[in-house]
């Protein structure tokens, strides 16, 4: 797509022979273009155009809603920028040249990368160079110190990289880590079954790489320089290829293919073929894509397409052919995920990283370790705007397309290793936390404790776990950062992080305005909620800074914002025909924008759009005092909605109505599918989403607790006894947590829903959870989870998840 781009009075259009952009009074609009007679002659303004124009347009969005923006290439040209939004879209433009690039971004919000990577925002940011951008994140360090884990470190790379999802021949690049895909039972702890990340794929068979470097060494073309590797490990044709099962992909693989599917023989029909096909075809170095570690579907042909037979009287192709030791796609795609973020992985991750993105990406060293590609699949092999003869500039950019094209190099030195998990948590094994209870605080109201929200990340301000009682009254417990990362043991003096004053000791101190007589009227709520009510933890939620509390339930269908430090209503949102029941906040960074999303008895659900820099729910001008008005209306329910879980990761509200309705929309408001009971007499009580994990977990009445997949696939159910109140996954969503009126905490395995542990039975039914937010592996790998209780108090308990690691077990 060709675009040509000017500036007038501040704003900006661009057009091309077959679509319009166009940038005007703080939104960008997408469409087909417009008569270019239309902009010159009609004497109108750009805006007035923009106006009588924008019903019959292709998207539209707010600069608002732009989150990062990036530089980009195109066929190796660096003329593209690719613009990333609040609801988890991104949309790519090619631009004529470099020099359009800079007028565009200088029109965009000035939101650098975003906040994601540790650079502070600039324009300059967006313009910057892959490399410059790697050198100024602190996303390396993340890695080593473990606090992010290989998947995401491996898209962050991608991501600046210039590899990403709206460009086929530039898809995101993830390695092959398991090599046996033969047995049936798979040991992660056994090295042989990891493939030796230090070499390409084309180097992994000795005899194969003795051919490559032949050919390397015996070349003799003038004109094309030496390789090793005529194909590629990513290429268009590959990435469609692995997602052919799956649309928009199958259309596009139609396209690319004349209207038919490939010869069986080179589609994915199983993946120990595809690995053993990458070890021994002189025309096969492909590596994966990241749907392998966490899109069960890809290897699901749920659309029945006819996609032929395998040679020599084999089976029909239709779902891919896992190993033996996957009984599904999804416990395949555990696995594999399970494997990547493995030790053996970690500790040699590095070293592909400088295959890929580093200094053996090129040169000498890429010689050395026989890494060389097609020539015009590296950055700088060719400039196109030099090239008059248009069919020669077709065919260089068909040869472009069809080799692949190698990453933007990121660093010229040998990528850092990651450090062990042994090295950074030295009290990783030892029993010196084993103790279940840390603490318990008792509220002198004795009213049931119905919500709490454990904010303690380091960056919050003011760290501390708030908890919101049936009587309408909240505190501020402040959390104690120097008690957590000492490793709870500051009670006695000389230990590290002790303090003279007693209160300082604790991890939670209690709110010392609850104790005052004076104070009290700053945490209790006195706007009248309606009877008919029954207060329970989705009435409440709280910014991720701790300085605000949203309430819903008040008898004129608003839901209400009130600053933590002195109760004041600094907001009243209105938007339903009828009460609110519950309100959900998106995760997201300290001092980070996030979704709210209430639900209603009017059998709707409205997504608005917090501001941490203005602090409020934003209306159309998205300034501080004007009316809100929310993003999205999710409807589809009959009945009213009880509870709902909204994830900004995955862009998805997930809500469940009264009767046993249970839908999943986009957080545009686009419906995308439902949820099917197991029972029909079954009614949702309770929702959670783990993005990492790409599950949904719904807690209906009478303790059935039932996991679905993101697509809508029911995996598993299992019965707690008793009603469960709370539900809580674990950060990284491999385990979660339930409690209720069987008076305890209990851990589950997520994939299985396994037992892992029962906390020791409390006096009375839990009623709210929350877990604290520490600092991984530092000095421990604990974790604190905070229990509300209906005695009016709170509980402190101590977990370790580690201990039922796979890698781990062994050793506790």
């Amino acid at each position: 797509m060709t675009y040509c781009v000017e500036l007038e009075n501040n704003e900006l259009y661009a057009h091309g022979s077959n679509a319009l952009l166009l940038f005007v009074s703080g939104k960008f609009f997408v469409g087909r273009r417009c008569d270019k007679s239309k902009i010159y002659n009609t004497g109108k303004s750009l805006r007035d155009l923009v106006l009588s124009y924008t019903e019959g347009l292709h998207g539209r969005w707010h600069f608002n809603d732009i989150r990062a923006v990036f530089s980009r290439r195109y066929l190796l040209q660096n003329t593209a920028l690719e613009i990333f939004l609040a609801n988890r879209t991104s949309v790519m433009f090619n631009l004529p040249n470099k020099a359009t690039v800079k007028k565009v971004v200088h029109a965009l919000p000035r939101v650098g990368v975003g906040l994601k990577y540790g650079i502070p925002p600039s324009r300059r940011v967006s313009l910057a160079t892959p490399r410059q951008l790697f050198k100024a994140s602190n996303m390396t360090q993340a890695w080593q110190r473990r606090e992010i884990t290989n998947f995401e470190y491996l898209m962050y790379l991608n991501t600046i990289a210039g590899r990403g999802y709206n460009d086929l021949n530039q898809y995101p690049i993830f390695p092959w880590v398991i090599t046996n895909y033969d047995c049936e039972e798979l040991d992660l702890t056994l090295p042989s079954n990891y493939r030796d990340l230090s070499k390409p794929v084309g180097a992994l068979n000795p005899s194969r790489r003795s051919f490559f470097q032949e050919r390397y060494e015996n070349w003799e073309d003038d004109k094309i320089p030496p390789f090793h590797y005529g194909t590629h490990y990513s290429t268009m044709a590959f990435t469609l290829n692995w997602l052919m099962r799956m649309e928009p992909y199958t259309t596009y693989f139609l396209n690319l293919q004349g209207g038919k599917f490939d010869h069986a023989s080179r589609s994915f029909a199983a993946v120990s073929i595809s690995w053993k096909n990458c070890q021994r075809d002189t025309s096969d170095v492909k590596e994966l894509i990241p749907e392998f570690f966490y899109l069960p579907e890809m290897f699901v042909n749920g659309n029945d397409y006819t996609l032929g037979s395998l040679p020599d009287d084999g089976p029909v192709v239709g779902d891919v052919i896992l190993p033996k030791w996957a009984k599904t796609a999804e416990d395949f795609v555990r696995i594999n995920r399970l494997a990547l973020e493995s030790e053996f992985v970690s500790c040699q991750l590095h070293q592909w990283i400088d295959l890929i993105f580093g200094y053996k990406q090129r040169g000498p060293e890429a010689v050395r370790a026989a890494n060389v590609f097609y020539y015009l699949t590296y950055e700088g092999s060719v400039n196109l705007d030099t090239i008059d003869d248009p069919i020669m500039r077709e065919a260089i950019e068909n040869q472009i397309r069809s080799f692949g094209q190698t990453p933007a190099q990121l660093m010229t030195e040998p990528h850092p290793p990651r450090s062990s998990a042994m090295h950074l948590s030295p009290m990783m094994y030892s029993d010196q936390l084993s103790q279940d209870v840390l603490m318990i605080i008792k509220f002198l109201s004795n009213s049931p404790i119905i919500h709490v929200s454990a904010n303690t990340h380091p960056n919050v301000p003011t760290a501390a776990v708030v908890t919101a009682a049936a009587n309408q009254t909240f505190a501020l417990n402040k959390w104690n950062n120097q008690v957590s990362t000492a490793g709870r043991s500051t009670g006695q003096p000389g230990s590290p992080g002790y303090s003279m004053e007693a209160g300082k000791n604790l991890l939670i101190e209690l709110d010392p305005l609850i104790l005052s007589t004076t104070g009290m009227h700053r945490r209790q709520i006195v706007d009248t909620m309606d009877s008919n009510v029954k207060s329970k933890s989705s009435c409440y939620v709280v910014t991720a800074d701790n300085r605000y509390l949203m309430a819903c339930g008040f008898w004129d269908k608003s839901f209400r914002v009130f600053l933590t430090d002195t109760c004041k209503v600094t907001q009243v949102v209105y938007g339903h025909w009828d009460m609110v029941t519950c309100l959900v906040r998106s995760e997201c960074p300290v001092g980070g924008d996030c979704y709210i999303v209430s639900g209603s008895r009017d059998a709707t659900l409205l997504v608005w759009h917090w501001s941490a820099k203005v602090q409020w729910v934003l209306g159309e001008n998205h300034v501080a005092g004007e009316m809100a008005t929310p993003r999205a209306i999710l409807t589809g329910h009959d009945t009213e909605v009880i509870c709902a879980a909204v994830c900004t990761e995955l862009g998805l509200v997930v809500s469940g109505s009264l009767g046993g309705a249970c839908l999943i929309h986009t957080v545009a408001g686009d419906l995308l599918r439902s949820l099917d009971p197991r029972s029909p007499d079954m009614s949702p009580r309770l929702m959670s989403i783990a993005s990492e994990e790409g599950v949904i977990l719904v807690t209906f009445d009478k303790g059935h607790v039932c996991s679905y997949t993101i697509n809508g696939k029911f995996l598993i159910q299992t019965d707690v006894n008793g009603k469960v109140n709370a539900m809580r996954f674990k950060h990284e969503g491999d385990y979660f947590l339930t409690a209720g009126d069987n008076r305890q905490v209990q851990v589950w395995r997520t994939y299985d829903h396994n037992l892992m542990y029962s906390f020791p039975m409390c006096d009375a039914s839990i009623l709210a959870l929350d877990m604290a937010h520490e600092q991984r592996l530092r000095k421990n790998p604990t974790r604190t989870i905070i229990a509300g209780m209906a005695t009016g108090s709170i509980v402190a308990f101590n977990v370790n998840f580690s201990k039922w690691h796979h890698e781990f077990r062994e050793t506790y």
